[in-house]
């Protein structure tokens, strides 16, 4: 098993409503020149978790970043008109957390970082240190 130092959140860069797969992103990735989904975790808008990646794969989802993390990223982080926003579900918001949680548990020394704190984007269109600080989880 590699090490794994960082979970980190994203968000699909789609609109709110708006349902995505992994099939989607796999696809819009292998676009991009990636050997398939970047992502190790996508959560559905009715919460379900797919996996994308297997966590012992490296991922593609942050640069110089990958070795070491588990890419998470839920469906939707765009307003209609295209502008970042939270538009994570209740069900998104709840199986994040668990999926989290249950991440935590098998991999305690791993700390919580959005996307934003690696490159210069909005992504994951929410406060992740405020909502995913140690002392919640």
């Amino acid at each position: 098993m590699r090490k794994i130092n960082n979970i980190i959140l994203h968000c699909s860069a789609t609109q709110e409503g708006q349902s995505f797969t992994v099939e989607d992103i796999t696809r819009w990735h292998k676009a991009r020149g990636f050997r398939t989904i970047g992502y190790h975790f996508v959560i559905y808008l009715d919460g379900t978790v797919h996996k994308g990646r297997d966590i012992s794969e490296i991922g593609a989802h942050v640069a110089g970043h990958n070795a070491g993390s588990i890419g998470i990223c839920y469906i939707g982080g765009l307003d209609a008109n295209g502008n970042p926003k939270d538009t994570r579900t209740p069900e998104q918001i709840a199986a994040m957390a668990a999926l989290i949680s249950g991440l935590k548990a098998f991999l305690p020394d791993a700390t919580i970082h959005g996307h934003y704190e690696f490159a210069n984007k909005a992504c994951p269109c929410f406060d992740v240190q405020k909502e995913y600080n140690d002392e919640k989880l």
